[in-house]
Formats: structure tokens, C-alpha cells, sequence
């Protein structure tokens, strides 16, 4: 049996979570669910907080699997997202990007790895006001954590079968903080002569990756560029709605779905589980149920391969119940030995 904390977020949040279960329960994998509750997005005041509840239960259990939170814009409380991940030391931010069959895009034969440092930088969000309209923001970079994530990136690269890695900088420019994360880069990299490893200016790869994306294996960031840059990816396959991600420390894990709170279709059955069912199937890899993993993303696979039911942000009219429903009939279908289309 695992004991895994369940934190349903806002918005549609609570809707693909309960879909998730749904679609996890289906596995047939024991999971007993912790779950804590945020309150809803409308009754959030500047005066919030990371509430101890949230990371009493993480680290009970150890594994999250937690929904979209939101975060204000130019105003309000921090990222309670950062929070959590500079609060629980998940210092490996891991987005894969996949086509997935079925849903036409632009681009094929994406198949891509994001790895993100993702405690510091300048997304960790450290500025103050100098004097009135003069704001300071604060770029951290240190070895520990340049050196922690570049190994975590190659031993994912090797124990995964990826063999190149391409290091994303802007040292040309901010040659202190960039130039010590890619000099750490390079040091790491020589321990691994198996792997691949290449260098490219954030802008230059943000041009490749809409010329030729299929030619990225890995791709290994600083925070701020790997938020970027992984948003980027996921509209290459179809939006943020269909890309999971995970945020991984040597302790706890917690495994989310990346897109927002959409609040204007929360509460009509109208969201999309896709993510949060794709960062659970990461969440059963980590947990040793390989087998149930490969099973929900065939399942889920099926049901965009026959092009329906499909919910409305991609084009169709199905109800999160409707598609949910088709998913789990395509896990029982393998489990029994059926075959469906993938």
C-alpha cells in the first residue's frame, strides 16, 4: 500500500484530481490518499502563507501528487508553488514533453526531457524595493545547486537510455552566475563520457526548438530559463494541458499538473485530466509501479489515437466525466488482456 498526499489545488483542480483517482484506481496499485485541501482562490489575501499542514503530510508520506494553485499577478501572496519546492529542498524540476498519438500539431517525433533547477535564480522570486520606482531583484547561482542538478540530469540521462544533453545559458552575458552554473555543467559532464553534451544561448534555443525540436534529447536549465523554455515545449505538443511535471529532492517528491486554475469552467465538468494523470503516471514510475505507469499512458494514448471523447480544449465536447470514463474502460480493456489502439 502506498500513502501518498493529495493536495487538489484550486480552480478546476479538485475536478482532474478526483479524475486522476478515478484513473489511478483502474491500475489496480493500492494507494491510500492523504488528502489537504486549499481554500479557493476568492478567499486568498496577501497575508497567505505555505501552510504547515501542506508539508506535515509531504513529509509523512513523502510522495505529493498536487494540483494548479493559483498565483497573483504584480500583487498578493508569493508562489505557493515556489514555496512548497524551496520548503521540501525539490531542487529537480523534470517536464517530459511528448507527442502524444493522434493529436495533430505542428511538430512529430517531439520526444524531449525539461530538467530545472528549481530552489534558486531569479525565479525564486528575492527582490525588494531600493527606493520608491527603483526595484532590485536578486540572481542567485551556486555551485551546490549547479553541481546537484547537473547530476541529476545525467544520471536521469543514463538510467533512462538518453544520450545527449543540451546545457541552456545566457553566460555570454551574465558571465558570473550563468558561466559558474555552465562551468559546473562541464565539470559534472566529464563523468559521464557516454552522454552527449552540448551548450546553447537561451535565445538560440528557444529559435531551434520551433525550427527543429525533434533534434533536443535533454534539456538542462537554470529556474528562470527552464520555466520558460518548458512552456514553450509543451505548446509544441498541444499545450500545458497534455505535459506533466514533477519536482524531485533527495527526500520528498511532488508530482503536479502544470496549467492554471482556469477558473472560468471550474465546477462545469468541462476540464481536461490529461496532466494531472500524465504527473501521476511519473508519480507511480517513482514509486516502483512501472507496469501501472505504462498502462495509464497507453490507456490515455488510446482514447487520442481514436480521436474522442475528447474534452473541449482540444477541440472536442466531451465532459471530464466522459473522457475520464473512456480512460479507465481502456485500463480495464489491458488489464484483461484486450487489445486497444495506442
Amino acid at each position: 500500500m502506498h500513502r501518498v498526499t493529495l493536495i487538489p489545488g484550486d480552480g478546476i483542480g479538485p475536478e482532474v484530481a478526483a479524475a486522476t483517482r478515478r484513473i489511478l484506481a483502474a491500475t489496480g496499485v493500492p494507494i491510500e490518499w492523504e488528502e489537504v485541501a486549499a481554500e479557493p482562490v476568492a478567499d486568498r489575501r496577501n497575508e497567505r502563507f505555505l501552510h504547515a499542514d501542506w508539508l506535515d503530510s509531504i513529509r509523512r508520506n513523502r510522495v505529493a501528487l498536487k494540483g494548479p494553485i493559483a498565483t497573483p499577478v504584480a500583487e498578493g501572496h508569493r508562489s505557493l508553488n515556489v514555496a512548497l519546492r524551496q520548503a521540501l529542498e525539490l531542487y529537480a524540476n523534470l517536464r517530459p514533453v511528448r507527442n502524444l498519438p493522434g493529436l495533430k500539431t505542428r511538430f512529430e517525433n517531439i520526444d524531449l526531457i525539461i530538467v530545472r533547477e528549481n530552489t534558486e535564480d531569479l525565479y525564486a522570486g528575492l527582490e525588494h524595493t531600493v527606493v520608491p520606482g527603483v526595484v532590485e531583484s536578486l540572481k542567485i547561482i551556486t555551485e551546490k545547486a549547479s553541481t546537484r542538478i547537473a547530476r541529476f540530469a545525467f544520471n536521469y540521462a543514463r538510467q533512462h537510455g538518453r544520450r545527449q544533453i543540451t546545457v541552456v545559458h545566457k553566460a555570454n552575458i551574465m558571465k558570473l552566475s550563468d558561466g559558474l552554473f555552465l562551468t559546473c555543467c562541464r565539470r559534472v559532464a566529464q563523468e559521464f563520457p557516454d552522454i552527449r553534451c552540448n551548450e546553447l544561448i537561451v535565445d538560440n534555443a528557444s529559435m531551434q526548438l520551433v525550427l527543429k525540436p525533434e533534434s533536443f534529447d535533454i534539456i538542462l536549465t537554470p529556474n528562470l530559463y527552464g520555466d520558460i523554455v518548458s512552456d514553450l515545449c509543451a505548446g509544441l505538443v498541444g499545450g500545458l494541458g497534455v505535459v506533466p511535471g514533477a519536482n524531485i529532492g533527495d527526500e520528498y517528491a511532488v508530482f503536479e499538473a502544470v496549467h492554471g486554475t482556469a477558473p472560468d469552467i471550474a465546477g462545469q465538468n468541462r476540464a481536461n485530466p490529461t496532466a494531472m494523470t500524465f504527473s501521476a503516471a511519473l508519480m507511480l514510475e517513482h514509486l516502483g509501479e512501472t507496469n501501472a505507469a505504462a498502462l495509464v499512458r497507453r490507456a490515455l494514448g488510446s482514447v487520442y489515437q481514436a480521436g474522442r471523447p475528447l474534452t473541449p480544449d482540444l477541440g472536442g465536447t466531451a465532459t471530464t466525466t466522459e473522457f475520464t470514463d473512456a480512460v479507465v474502460a481502456a485500463l480495464e480493456r489491458l488489464r484483461a488482456g484486450s487489445p486497444v489502439k495506442a
